[in-house]
């Protein structure tokens, strides 16, 4: 989740990339906060290990246009 900017999606696909090259941008769901604000952000990877998550977790968090991560 993160504050609902236009690149804030094309930066979390660009950083999802990295860790999954075949990444398929059509997992992609979006729900928008009450307001407007906030934009959630489910996306779906395929990884190949435990240290693949967790620099992917990592990369994320590391990233100012992201609020949280789950």
């Amino acid at each position: 989740m993160g504050r609902a900017t236009d690149d804030f999606v094309t930066t979390i696909v660009q950083i999802v990339k990295q860790f999954d090259p075949g990444f398929d941008s059509k997992s992609i769901e979006l729900k928008p906060s009450r307001l407007g604000v906030y934009l959630g952000v489910t996306l779906t990877v395929t990884a190949s290990s435990r240290a693949q998550l967790d620099e992917l977790y990592r990369a994320l968090c590391a990233e100012p246009l992201v609020k949280v991560v789950l």
